[in-house]
């Protein structure tokens, strides 16, 4: 173009110049024309009274207009200017190039650069305005996907930092589905599990965000005819795009899973809202696989956490102490439950030698010699003891590769004392089975011999009481036999306590006479109904009145004493006799157990009878007590339910 111009910003134009000018006709100069027609920018003539005198092909075609329709509208109806039109065009002094929006016939607009300057005559004078509109469509609109792009880039970034940072995952994933819902316009976002270990497939809804207008969407409804379709895909898919009936279309995409069963994540839109962008679905994508590694973190965290648990309770419930250590000595975990007596807490003692703590030569025993071949077998020490305590123990180690073992240490003072009592019983009970049955071959051989009636007489007595006496410590130890393994069950009826009492003294009169020991039964009740079985209670009175009578000293009395209270009968059985041990008291009812001054005295006994007597008073719901004081006598209370 020839014509001078400069930039509107300079123009300093008089209104008189303005309505002398806008008479001017344009286009005079037909070379100037033809330029503008062959240009290829779309290129608008206004008037100094801003109405367009003219328009060029592109420019027209890019409005959609006539020529004819064009000229003589105001810019006003075309372009969006400021408040003062005549300004923001003619009067800028900010900048050549400004955006604007032109609005077409069709009624659509579209975002342009406008630049325009002044053309002037030969004269020097303004004669009209040329603005040069360029389409920035494709620029905003890749304005638009950046934006876009970076808020899905910024969402993603803030849900992975707050999954990461959660300890708790699960309470933070409804908050990444809605950041991801909001970022990509979807109406509800869900995280649902598919599970194929049934011939029916079942669905279930994990994790569901959805905006309020969206409440009461039913998920499953709307997926569960699509299972088989979704558990063929790998990659995003969409469903439900043309049905009408519901108006909701969804994408899926798979996220993880194991043989039986897969996780999805599926967004719902509205109708003709599914329509992805490539920075939507890489979002989509990149949030499933964000979400998917993130509940299979869970998942492992949650694994890690039960097996943790699961191995402190096994350990805990283990009544053993646990010992492992590196091939020097040196203990890098010491677990043991607080109530072991070498309980000291792994904190105070880890990273110390073993030798430090224990004596060297019990250490060594317990260790082997491991060199340096490390630890190659495991090993036993029965039998040891320690400094700490007076407790009898054995340690088992066990090799966890040639450079730690793992040793237990069991406390076997129990077993011991048990073991050390049926050695004792099993003497015990051997000397008095043959007792009688060495007294009774005598008497036998002597009835063979003959001899006078009276020696004959006394011979058969003798043998008949020493087959009982044998008969007697049998059943006992069948007794003893049955209860513990449970064959025996007594069921507690209503009996009269008072009779059972008096039948059980009578069957022992016969032996406290012997002693010229009395036996004084002292109640006030003729009658006392209590929960019972007469033939175990009979057992244990007799047994329990026997001991009195056996422990007492000749002349003296065994007291009865039979009271009750509102819920319970009390049966108390006192003697004068030799009392017991104090140490021997939490013992006493235990198999074979028999106090040291008894067996120190020599009266003869197995030491099974009070297991029995205890065995069948609890059978029945009751409880039985003992009081006593060594020379002065022993009192054991029986309690029993009243009927």
């Amino acid at each position: 173009m020839n014509e001078k111009t400069i930039p509107l910003k300079k123009l300093k134009v008089s209104p008189g110049a303005r309505t002398k000018k806008q008479n001017t006709r344009w286009g005079e100069n037909s070379h100037y024309r033809a330029l503008f027609d062959q240009t290829g920018e779309c290129v608008f003539i206004i008037g100094l009274d801003f109405h367009y005198l003219a328009a060029n092909r592109q420019a027209l075609s890019l409005l959609g207009y006539e020529e004819n329709e064009l000229i003589g509208m105001s810019v006003s109806q075309i372009m969006s200017l400021d408040e003062n039109p005549a300004h923001d065009m003619a009067l800028d002094d900010k900048s050549r190039v400004h955006e604007r929006s032109l609005k077409r016939k069709n009624g659509t607009t579209l975002p342009v650069e406008i630049s325009a300057s002044i053309v002037y005559d030969e004269h020097n004078e303004p004669a009209y305005i040329q603005s040069v509109a360029r389409d920035i469509s494709e620029k905003k609109y890749s304005e638009q996907i950046l934006k876009k792009h970076a808020h899905i880039l910024s969402a993603i970034s803030d849900a992975t930092a707050r999954l990461l940072r959660s300890s708790n995952i699960e309470t933070k994933i409804p908050e990444v589905l809605e950041s991801l819902g909001q970022t990509i316009g979807a109406a509800c976002c869900v995280i649902f599990e598919i599970n194929t270990f049934f011939s029916q497939p079942t669905l279930n809804v994990q994790f569901k965000w959805n905006r309020q207008d969206f409440s009461s969407l039913d998920i499953p409804k709307m997926i569960i005819p699509f299972i088989p379709s979704i558990l063929k895909i790998s990659d995003i898919n969409f469903f439900n795009e043309n049905d009408t009936r519901t108006g909701l279309s969804f994408a899926i995409v798979p996220m993880s899973g194991t043989l039986g069963s897969w996780d999805f994540l599926g967004l719902f839109y509205e109708p003709g809202v599914l329509a992805w962008s490539p920075s939507e679905r890489e979002a989509a994508e990149v949030s499933a696989n964000l979400i998917g590694s993130a509940l299979q973190r869970s998942g492992y965290e949650e694994t890690i956490r039960l097996n943790e648990a699961r191995n402190r309770i096994i350990l805990s419930a283990v009544p053993d102490l646990l010992i492992r250590l590196d091939m020097h000595g040196v203990i890098l975990d010491y677990s043991v439950n607080p109530g072991h007596p070498l309980y000291i807490h792994r904190d105070l003692i880890s990273g110390k030698k073993l030798s430090s703590i224990w004596p060297e030569d019990i250490v060594k025993k317990i260790t082997g010699e491991p060199g340096d071949q490390g630890f190659t077998s495991p090993h036993a020490v029965q039998g040891f003891t320690l400094p700490i305590n007076n407790n009898i123990y054995e340690a088992r180690l066990s090799p966890i590769g040639y450079k730690e073992a793992l040793i237990i240490i069991r406390d076997v003072t129990d077993q011991a004392h048990l073991e050390s009592v049926k050695s004792d019983f099993i003497n015990r009970a051997s000397h008095e089975l043959r007792t009688p049955l060495t007294t009774a071959m005598l008497m036998a051989e002597l009835i063979q011999q003959g001899g006078t009636k009276e020696e004959l007489d006394e011979y058969w007595r003798t043998l008949n009481s020493e087959l009982k006496r044998q008969k007697n410590l049998i059943d006992t130890l069948l007794m003893a036999g049955r209860l513990e393994s449970g064959a025996i069950k007594l069921e507690a009826t209503s009996i009269d306590l008072i009779p059972t009492l008096h039948e059980s003294i009578q069957a022992i009169i016969p032996i406290a006479h012997k002693k010229r020991i009395s036996i004084s039964l002292n109640n006030t009740e003729k009658s006392l109904m209590i929960m019972g079985d007469k033939g175990g209670l009979q057992q244990v009175f007799i047994n329990l009145i026997n001991n009195a009578v056996k422990f007492s000293p000749d002349g003296s009395v065994v007291d009865v004493i039979v009271t009750k209270n509102e819920k319970e009968a009390l049966i108390s059985i006192a003697d004068h006799g030799l009392g017991i041990p104090a140490e021997s008291l939490s013992h006493l009812f235990e198999r074979f157990y028999r106090a040291k001054n008894v067996t120190i005295a020599e009266i003869p006994g197995s030491g099974i009878g009070l297991f029995i007597v205890k065995s069948i008073v609890q059978e029945l719901g009751g409880k039985i007590e003992v009081e006593s004081e060594a020379n002065a006598g022993t009192t054991f209370t029986i309690r029993l339910r009243l009927a």
